[in-house]
């Protein structure tokens, strides 16, 4: 026998209620914005578990090293950290339901963008977080996108809208 469509809503309604997500923060790693990020979700009793790549800048220039040993020079120090940067930068985005990638205004957007091309091309969904003054340095990336917008609260009504 078929639940009436009342019991239908309330069932449907529970389980997008209750829905846990995790959500990759790419970004620069120099400002607090992530904390930020999280503790708005917070506030608004969004259920969401955040990864993203490692924030102590210094481990994760030092991180190859740290792992392998001492390198050869700076070049060979800098592909043995990125190996294993893109190594957790990739397992994690893998165990992400979507992307959210900020693009600030103050520091080189690298990192950044390849995560974000990353997310994109395998299909993530991907929210785009850029100020008006980078809308046409990244217009080919915000049309890839699912969706693009100005500030983390913006982001943030983006997701709220998954549990309504």
């Amino acid at each position: 026998m078929m639940p009436n469509g009342k019991i239908m809503l309330e069932f449907y309604e529970e389980r997008v209620l209750s829905m846990d997500f995790t959500v990759y923060l790419a970004g620069q790693i120099h400002d607090d914005w992530r904390l930020d990020l999280k503790e708005k979700a917070k506030e608004r009793g969004l259920s969401l578990q955040f990864v993203g790549p490692q924030e102590d800048h210094e481990r994760s220039d030092m991180i190859g090293e740290q792992i392998l040993g001492e390198q050869p020079g700076k070049l060979y120090r800098d592909e043995a950290a990125s190996a294993i940067n893109n190594f957790r930068s990739e397992v994690l985005m893998n165990k992400a339901d979507f992307v959210i990638a900020l693009f600030g205004e103050n520091y080189k957007q690298w990192n950044t963008a390849m995560d974000a091309a990353t997310a994109i091309a395998w299909k993530k969904p991907t929210i785009i977080i850029r100020p008006p003054s980078l809308i046409h340095p990244l217009k080919e990336l915000s049309n890839k996108a699912n969706v693009t917008v100005e500030t983390t609260d913006q982001a943030l009504d983006v997701i709220s809208y998954l549990f309504e």
